[in-house]
């Protein structure tokens, strides 16, 4: 028989999650034959200690590390290009990852051009990048963007276009989960990367052309664990199981999403982030409300499904209900974020908004998964509906 369903899902080769887990990575380095690290990570985590358990860990296996500190937000080439060449610099032959999105992105180019020099702009796409690549570990510090079980890492171009490196090679050999290093995330940035996590969960659900069970199963558990968990880890954010379940949850949608790709809600926040360098979480959040009721003419029974995955009391609900009451919920979830809600609010300039709806159309890589076509009138009306 024919089978009904066919698709290729793909993930990390090996997923840790387990609180104090960052303490183990000497061990976890010397089972991948790694003698020489080279570890990624940001300024602010360095000054708040949050590596310092990491490099013990390393020295007490007798691993040597060289630190790269620099990473910034949505990564310039010139970040990327600096740390390859630390990387190759020190002999390194292994990577770890160690941050939030754009450290995790950052550190899986390192370990890819670090070993197979090539040049950034010849490998934006898909399946462009040629390998291999060294050993590589990823370790997230905030439960958003999922980069821990991606193959993709998104970068700024120096005319500020986000564009992404996407190949299997990107996938880590090992993802870790310490939801220790989450505790002391503030309630702003919680916010951010949790309803980044939310986007990822609900656009893999909802993707035209790679939707599969796998993906889906995964879309609609981290659904549930984020959307649940999201209200108490802003609120307080001490709780190393509410922590937890939130890591758990940006997993899950990375997974998700990594085998059934973004959509609009992507395509429409990358020219925030590019020209005004706003964090991808907020762009994410600032179109979400606006594109969930763009799409819902063509995914009015999947937001039913997700509606009733999350709220039980809709269960004997209609389609048009439920996925009305889906958005609701949703758009109320964001609202009672600590962070701007509306572009203007962001400062956005309104009479850039033509300009950013052409910078979208441009982002056909994921405007094609979205289930209801997005023309430039479109992505212009939805820009100035979230203004």
């Amino acid at each position: 028989m024919q089978p009904t369903t066919m698709f290729t899902f793909e993930t990390a080769q090996k997923i840790i999650c387990r609180q104090g887990g960052a303490d183990d990575l000497g061990d976890i380095a010397k089972g991948l034959g790694i003698s020489r690290l080279f570890l990624v990570t940001d300024p602010g985590l360095v000054k708040a200690g949050l590596v310092e358990g990491a490099l013990a860990s390393l020295d007490a296996a007798d691993v040597p590390v060289t630190v790269f500190s620099e990473v910034l937000a949505d990564p310039p080439e010139a970040i990327v290009q600096a740390a390859a060449e630390a990387a190759r610099v020190a002999d390194a032959n292994g990577v770890i990852g160690f941050g939030g999105g754009s450290s995790l992105d950052t550190a899986k180019l390192v370990a890819l051009l670090a070993r197979t020099p090539q040049a950034l702009p010849d490998i934006y796409g898909i399946g462009l990048a040629r390998g291999p690549r060294l050993p590589l570990i990823q370790v997230p510090t905030t439960a958003g963007t999922g980069s821990e079980v991606t193959p993709i890492a998104i970068l700024t171009t120096p005319d500020h276009e986000k564009k992404g490196v996407v190949t299997p090679l990107l996938y880590p050999d090992v993802a870790l989960l310490d939801s220790r290093l989450t505790l002391g995330l503030p309630p702003g940035i919680t916010a951010m990367t949790g309803v980044d996590a939310m986007v990822h969960a609900v656009e893999a659900f909802t993707t035209r052309l790679k939707k599969n069970p796998l993906s889906d199963a995964l879309a609609v558990k981290a659904l549930q664990l984020l959307y649940a968990n999201l209200p108490a880890a802003v609120d307080d954010g001490k709780d190393p199981a509410v922590r937890e379940n939130m890591l758990l949850g940006s997993l899950l949608a990375g997974m998700a999403f990594a085998n059934a790709p973004v959509g609009a809600v992507h395509a429409l926040a990358y020219p925030l982030g590019g020209h005004y360098h706003l964090p991808h979480g907020l762009t994410n959040s600032l179109v979400l409300g606006q594109v969930l009721e763009f799409n819902l003419p063509a995914a009015q029974a999947l937001y039913a499904e997700l509606g009733r995955a999350l709220l039980p009391k809709l269960a004997s609900s209609g389609d048009e209900f439920a996925a009305g009451a889906f958005i609701e919920a949703i758009r109320a979830r964001v609202a009672a974020m600590p962070y701007a809600q509306t572009l203007r609010e962001a400062r956005v300039p309104e009479a850039a908004l033509p300009m950013l709806a052409e910078d979208a159309m441009k982002v056909q890589r994921l405007l094609v998964n979205n289930p209801r076509d997005v023309a430039y009138d479109d992505a212009l009306a939805i820009y100035r509906a979230a203004y």
